[in-house]
Parts: structure tokens; sequence; C-alpha cells
């Protein structure tokens, strides 16, 4: 299936500027054009488009991004080059990983602390009564 860059932005749920800016930085080289000139985007392209969201959710930088795609044309020269790129990125994921379980702890224990003083105050209301 074929989707032009309204169908393909509607179905990986991004505006197309964003698909038009990512054409642009170097992630998109392989979409295709029309007779004319207008983008065709085939299914392994929306794959790789959900790939590029997913990893964007991860803060990977477009320079990375990049780096991934040219080391992709060059051929499978380069996978060890492409894995070390992932291994360092899932490092840094990692990593912001244990300072969100941290954070996450230290509002669990807020809520928590809340959750007695609400606790607390429903029994002072109730011993007034």
């Amino acid at each position: 299936m074929e989707y032009h860059i309204k169908e393909a932005a509607a179905k990986v749920e991004l505006p197309t500027h964003t698909l038009r800016y990512y054409e642009q930085q170097g992630l998109l080289p392989f979409i295709k054009r029309d007779e004319n000139g207008n983008r065709i985007f085939s299914e392994s392209d929306i794959e790789w488009l959900e790939f590029i969201i997913c990893l964007r959710k991860t803060d990977i930088s477009l320079l990375e991004l990049r780096k991934i795609v040219e080391l992709t044309q060059e051929g499978d020269d380069t996978i060890g080059l492409r894995k070390q790129i992932f291994e360092k990125h899932r490092e840094k994921m990692m990593e912001k990983q244990r300072e969100l379980d941290a954070a996450f702890r230290k509002v669990e224990t807020k809520i928590d602390y809340y959750d007695k003083l609400e606790q607390k105050y429903q029994e002072q209301l109730s011993s007034k009564a």
C-alpha cells in the first residue's frame, strides 16, 4: 500500500510538517515521489517512521538518527557501527530510567505522606462530630 504525505502523517499521528522536516534532516532519504513530485510512503516507510517516533520518545538526537540512516545506506559493513550507536543510546536510556525510577519513588513517598495526613484529618473531623 502507498500513502501520500497527509495519509502517512495521519497513520503515524504526526503533522505533515514534521514528516517534511524529518526528510529535510536526512531521516527519510528513501521516500519516493510520484510524477508530480508528491511524496509516496510505502509500508516500510511507515514502519521506519514509527521507529523514528519510538526513538524520539527516548530522546535520541536527530544527529544520531541521521548517522544511523547514513550508515544503513552504506551497507552491511556498518552493522557494527549502527549497533554501537544503539548500545550507547541504550546506556543513556538506562541512566534516564534510573533517574525516573528515583523520582517516581519520591512522588510515591509524598503521596503516602498525604494519604496519612488526609486520614488523620478525616479522623479529627470524625472525632469532632
